[in-house]
């Protein structure tokens, strides 16, 4: 009798979330429900007329630059 080799289940990512911060996301904040997604936003152009709908920034925040090297405080 041949057996099929079988293959590790893929976590989508809110089941890599879960299990690597314990964070379930579709967990409401405030009454501990479910959540469910309702779509998934691809177009930039819908994207920022939401946001402007909602008064929220189109831009993300500027980022900070990046920092040197770490610098080693013991043995040098």
């Amino acid at each position: 009798m041949c057996r099929k080799r079988q293959r590790a289940r893929r976590l989508d990512w809110a089941g890599l979330l879960r299990k690597s911060f314990s964070v379930d996301v579709f967990s409401c904040p405030r009454c501990a429900g479910r959540q469910r997604v309702l779509a998934y936003l691809t177009q930039g152009r819908v994207i920022r007329r939401i946001l402007r709908h909602l008064h929220l920034p189109e831009l993300p925040p500027p980022q900070a630059p990046a920092s040197g090297p770490a610098q080693h405080a013991l043995g040098e």
